[in-house]
């Protein structure tokens, strides 16, 4: 059985959930910077834009009644790995010993084409 979560994150840009809950796991699709309340994309500087892929990130978790805590395992894409430092800077700020598993990939592009994407698995309960 999988349930889907809705929050006041950004509305998903293609026929995917922000969001499914299966089992004791929340799988959350991949966050881009968009503004859910104006809709446009956060790209003052990639610390804004990794800042408002996170606080997206937040929302979807504290919608399912969890947090940061409990993610298990992220995926960071980034458009150019020259970013990998401070979008790490900001990451980091959101989390707590014991750190999730987590890989970070450079790929050739990005939906709206974004400069970090994040997609994140938690453990519930």
């Amino acid at each position: 059985m999988k349930d889907i979560v809705s929050t006041n994150a950004p509305a998903p840009i293609g026929p995917y959930s922000q969001a499914i809950v299966a089992g004791n796991l929340l799988f959350v699709s991949g966050q881009v910077a968009i503004n859910p309340v104006t809709g446009d994309l956060v790209q003052d500087s990639i610390k804004a834009e990794t800042t408002q892929v996170m606080e997206n990130i937040k929302a979807i978790l504290t919608e399912a009644g969890t947090d940061f805590a409990h993610i298990a395992k992220t995926t960071i894409f980034l458009k150019d790995m020259a970013f990998f430092a401070e979008v790490n800077e900001v990451y980091g700020s959101y989390l707590t010993q014991p750190f999730p598993a987590r890989e970070t990939v450079a790929v050739a592009g990005l939906p709206k084409n974004v400069n970090v994407e994040i997609s994140v698995t938690v453990l519930l309960g």
